[in-house]
């Protein structure tokens, strides 16, 4: 004991005197920082590790110790700069959380119309301040209820949807200009979203006051979810009328929510994660412009949907080097010139694949820790998944505890009180930094292909998932 005492002294050095102080980033100081790492990594290295790997959650290698040695090639304005500002990697409002909260949106959808319109009221009873609506398979594959091919499937994981008075029913008494409503459809997108905005009509809702967020990604259910219904090319113009659309006459009304969640609970890492959902957004954004759409005209309105799983810095990271690769992207590559298409809007959900059957309540930490993970990332909506989703549909006392996990960060942590807090760690920012470089790396495998949809029809996305999801 006295010799390891006396090892971890000689480890550890005396503070340089007022005089002697070195700006952190200057060549003389990350000289030094280098040597004395060195130093510190043969110290450390008497004790040896206590387990064999210290990864990620997805495989990537962790750096023990960070250091301004580690960024030193960052550059603040035009890596990080201020929330608000190009690359928006701290955020895309200047306030943050202090502005404005995020949106509190569970998901929710089963059984009947009148059941689900009873767990809306519910959810909105006890604070939530959107609606987020799961319609059952039958309904995103098009099929009525009473068709042979939805038996076993009515009600079983969303709402049952197979006429407008369904659609009327789920939003009876609840005003559609004043709650924005997101709706988890893709192949059928353009008739339910044909159907909510006849209810929102028949309500005396004026359409250009709708807000809202249709998720209608195609791409990324050929990639991981395997609900669709047409193939991809005439799929990606259904996509591009709705962005027509809803550009000349739902102006506020968000066209699409571009998935990634979907491909991390089919077993991607958070890179790929990363990289072939900004990439889909990439491919919906070119196939607009070639539609004949100004991007300034719809690209505003394109929002996000990730997974924020169990790895918390992993998951900022990723977060902050998604709105920083889709600015760049946006400016750079494509061209547009309105800022508020730079900035990347994201929705969300903490990771399911994650929660286990047995032990059920040890599901509450693991969603805290998630939805942690997505506040401290810049999220502007989030789904906290309910402790018993593994066993059954989510119980009201369920949901009710999933929903005021967010109110207890929002209201008692204090991680909303400074913008971006894990800004400026040497840590957070390195592994930020290796997320838009890996997820670039993508980019450029997927653009020898020639676009998103012929490395999917190459199967490229689904093999690198495949080959991940036996990884984990």
């Amino acid at each position: 004991m006295k010799r390891e005492a006396e090892q971890q002294k000689t480890a550890v050095l005396p503070p340089p005197k007022e005089d002697e102080q070195l700006s952190l980033f200057s060549a003389d100081a990350l000289n030094a920082i280098r040597e004395e790492k060195d130093r510190w990594r043969a110290a450390a290295s008497k004790r040896g590790p206590w387990k064999k790997d210290f990864t990620t959650v997805s495989s990537m290698d962790v750096n023990p110790l960070a250091t301004p040695t580690d960024i030193a090639n960052l550059d603040f304005q035009r890596d990080l700069s201020f929330p608000g500002q190009f690359p928006f990697t701290r955020g895309i409002h200047p306030s943050g959380y202090r502005g404005k909260l995020w949106t509190m949106r569970q998901f929710a959808g089963f059984g009947t119309p009148k059941q689900t319109n009873q767990r809306f009221h519910y959810l909105l009873e006890h604070g939530q301040t959107g609606l987020s609506t799961a319609f059952h398979l039958p309904t995103l594959y098009g099929y009525d209820s009473d068709h042979l091919h939805s038996a076993g499937e009515v009600g079983k994981c969303g709402v049952a949807v197979d006429t407008l008075a369904d659609m009327e029913t789920i939003f009876d008494g609840i005003n559609l200009e004043d709650v924005t409503v997101s709706m988890t459809i893709n192949s059928t997108a353009p008739i339910l979203l044909a159907m909510y905005l006849a209810v929102a009509e028949k309500q005396g809702a004026d359409w250009k006051k709708i807000s809202g967020t249709l998720q209608n990604d195609i791409l990324k259910e050929y990639i991981a979810q395997k609900e669709y219904i047409f193939p991809p090319r005439p799929s990606m113009r259904l996509i591009t009328d709705i962005f027509k659309f809803c550009a000349d006459s739902v102006p506020k009304y968000n066209t699409i929510s571009i998935s990634g969640y979907h491909i991390r609970e089919a077993g991607s890492t958070a890179l790929q994660e990363l990289a072939f959902t900004l990439r889909d957004g990439l491919e919906y954004v070119e196939y607009g412009i070639r539609a004949g759409l100004d991007v300034d005209d719809f690209a505003p309105r394109l929002s996000f949907f990730f997974n924020s799983h169990n790895d918390l810095f992993e998951e900022v990271a990723k977060f902050r080097a998604a709105r920083r690769v889709w600015a760049k992207v946006m400016r750079d590559r494509v061209g547009a010139k309105d800022p508020r298409s730079w900035m990347l809007r994201f929705h969300a959900q903490t990771a399911g694949c994650s929660l286990t059957a047995q032990q059920p309540y040890n599901n509450i930490v693991r969603v805290a820790i998630q939805g942690l993970a997505a506040v401290l990332g810049g999220t502007q909506s989030l789904h906290t998944n309910s402790l018993d989703e593994t066993l059954a549909l989510p119980t009201e006392k369920a949901a009710r505890i999933a929903l005021r996990t967010q109110q207890i960060l929002a209201h008692e942590s204090g991680v909303i009180n400074t913008v971006d807090p894990l800004g400026g760690s040497f840590f957070i920012e390195e592994l930020t930094d290796r997320m838009e470089r890996g997820c670039f790396d993508y980019f450029d495998k997927i653009d020898r292909f020639g676009g998103m949809v012929e490395a999917i029809e190459a199967g490229f996305p689904q093999r690198e998932i495949w080959d991940a999801s036996y990884q984990y």
